[in-house]
């Protein structure tokens, strides 16, 4: 099995089933790749939902001032969306840099060093999981509070919706996009539709939902300081996760991508401010108060529709899009990994992309992780969400710090002035990380604090591996012209049959010598069957010798091992080979019928000793007309 730990080009690449990443970019591969509009539902559904829980983040912050603090919510707003139109113009411009897709990684590797790289890479990876899991979560919520009964299965619910994403994202990100436009334009218009509705309303329509549940508005709060400002806002930027996410998938969408990605930044940045601000527009023009047991967007449907199919349809639409937000990281965080594949940061295998233009494994791994975290918090969005953002504002200032010194780098006309945007960027956001931080460490935001490092320790391990490997390999020098040597092929036979012919034919067209080896044990029965097939053997007389390796115990694996590694030493500069032959049944149940004998030779070879070993496929066919020989081999 060849291991490529080279430069970013040597990928391997997997006859029949995967290409290199650069493979396939044109032609019959075009219709594997997003369109702005597919983007838009692809890559933005992360962001898109978190208006269902970025003005209720600001609103619980400033009701411990009393309704004096909740005055503060849109000023709040304006200030995240501004920020948010901060990083919509310097994620275009990061689209326009790096064209192959990493976001923070790819600026903070260019401008910022391998480390600081690294560090935003975990921070992102962190961050796509913990998306995953807590808008899962989150749809499943909006789904059990509808229907109570089926709280106590919260769980085996949120694992189904995550396997409904997975499988659709396996299917390729073209597809996960049509399947997605839908649920996400129902969401953003009925959405927009609200705050339309209730701009032209003089007070709420309907505030049934609220009724009979507790306020959670502070009392006697007349001040509002600077610390409960910044939490409030701090906690309000949740609304901006999943930003980064176009500037990551680059290579997602179809020729020319940097365009049709800039795009898409560009109408998810429109979008979710509209959204934000008129959401917090309607909460003032309605002097909404937090209720404990109904979210915000709910009593805001409620005042502007009333408690009608309005009402239901927007929850529904909020319910749907929260489950599938999930969906964000499955398009981002593949690519990514692919990206830290490449650099020998990750295993190569996450590189390797599928025939339908999908980082298969990225996608599994992904799943399996976020699957696990979801068993793990049995299925509650509290215990997840203050792990949330954490991450994403870390990389949001790595990313703001790494374009002001690409500005500075450049220095082309109007450079101050971008530079200038970017520092701005970075200061909020890193403002911004330090307040989350801070004010979630205790509740679970330690965790985070933990994985960073350790991610960028693993990121650090993998790839000193690989370069100890390439360093035995000699890659990137010429190596030695190759050589003849005498070859020694060592073929383990149990009995004589047509596999055990084939076996010998194929092994004397590889090798000068050729040695049939078979395991005896000292007892009674097995020494009647070996000398049955010594009997056997001598009236066939194939021109093979028989070697007999005696064993005590009925162990397989280990004498034949054994007898490898003397004949490396005794050959010194002979090529030693291992030729399993190996029966391919017709029907895969029907492998379970096999003794698993080839297997277990294979797995001892392997960890004892350097032979080359090959697997001889006999495959059996599914009528009844003799076995046809398959002449090929597979070398591991």
């Amino acid at each position: 099995m060849a291991i490529h730990v080279g430069k970013p080009t040597a990928v391997a690449e997997v006859p029949g089933q995967e290409e290199p990443p650069d493979a396939g970019a044109k032609g019959a591969g075009e219709r594997h790749k997003l369109t702005a509009l597919q983007g838009l539902s692809a890559l933005s559904l992360d962001a898109m939902a978190s208006v269902a829980y970025g003005p209720e983040s600001i609103v619980l912050v400033l009701a411990a001032a009393g309704a004096y603090g909740m005055g503060f919510t849109l000023p709040v707003t304006l200030a995240i969306a501004a920020l948010l139109a901060v990083l919509v113009a310097s994620y275009r411009q990061v689209i326009a840099a790096f064209p192959d897709g990493g976001g923070s990684y790819a600026v903070a590797k260019r401008h910022l060093g391998k480390r600081t790289s690294l560090v935003a890479a975990a921070s992102l990876i962190l961050d796509y999981v913990l998306n995953v899991a807590v808008s899962v979560t989150a749809g499943v919520a909006a789904l059990t509070s509808a229907f109570p009964a089926l709280h106590g299965e919260r769980v085996w619910i949120c694992l189904g919706v995550l396997a409904l994403v997975t499988a659709v994202n396996l299917r390729g990100v073209v597809d996960s996009a049509k399947a997605f436009l839908v649920p996400t334009a129902l969401f953003v218009g009925s959405i927009l539709t609200m705050i339309t509705v209730g701009l032209f309303r003089d007070g709420p329509v309907s505030t049934a939902s609220a009724a009979g549940h507790a306020s959670a508005l502070g009392q006697g709060a007349t001040a509002v300081g600077a610390l409960l400002l910044l939490k409030a806002f701090a906690a309000g930027c949740s609304a901006l996760t999943g930003v980064e996410a176009v500037a990551n998938a680059v290579p997602s969408f179809r020729t020319p991508a940097a365009r049709r990605a800039q795009r898409t930044e560009v109408a998810l940045g429109a979008l979710l401010g509209v959204m934000l601000i008129g959401l917090s527009i309607l909460i003032g023009r309605f002097h909404l108060q937090p209720v404990e047991g109904v979210t915000v967007l709910a009593q805001l449907a409620d005042a502007s529709f009333g408690h009608n199919a309005a009402f239901y349809v927007v929850q529904f639409a909020t319910m749907v899009l929260l489950a599938l937000a999930a969906n964000t990281s499955f398009g981002g965080l593949p690519v990514l990994m692919g990206l830290l594949a490449r650099d020998n940061h990750l295993p190569h295998v996450f590189a390797l992309k599928a025939d339908r233009q999908v980082h298969r494994h990225g996608v599994v791994w992904l799943a399996l992780v976020s699957g696990a975290l979801l068993v793990f918090s049995g299925g509650d969005t509290n215990t997840l969400v203050p792990l949330f953002a954490i991450g994403v504002f870390v990389g949001f200032t790595i990313c703001q710090v790494g374009m002001v010194r690409h500005w500075y780098g450049e220095r082309r006309q109007g450079w101050q002035t971008k530079a200038a945007l970017n520092g701005f960027g970075a200061l909020l956001t890193g403002v911004s990380a330090v307040v989350v931080t801070a004010t979630k460490f205790t509740e679970g935001a330690w965790l985070i604090v933990l994985a960073l490092p350790l991610i960028v320790l693993a990121f650090g391990k993998i790839h000193r591996a690989y370069a100890e490997i390439g360093e035995r390999l000699e890659l990137g020098r010429v190596p030695q012209p190759p050589h003849q040597a005498h070859s020694l092929v060592v073929v383990p036979v149990s009995g004589l049959s047509r596999l055990t012919c084939q076996a010998l034919t194929a092994a004397r067209s590889l090798g000068d010598e050729v040695l049939a080896v078979t395991v005896t044990h000292p007892t009674a029965e097995d020494r009647l069957a070996v000398e049955s097939l010594r009997r056997d053997w001598e009236l066939w007389n194939p021109g093979v010798e028989l070697i007999e390796l005696s064993s005590e115990t009925r162990s397989l694996g280990r004498p034949m091992s054994a007898y490898v590694r003397k004949l490396a030493e005794t050959h010194p500069d002979a090529q030693v080979t291992v030729l399993i032959p190996e029966t391919e049944p017709a029907h895969l149940w029907q492998r379970l019928l096999q003794n698993q004998r080839g297997s277990v030779v294979a797995h001892a070879i392997r960890r004892d000793t350097d032979a080359v070993i090959c697997r001889l496929r006999f495959r059996i066919t599914a009528d009844a007309r003799p076995a046809v020989f398959d002449d090929t081999f597979t070398a591991l």
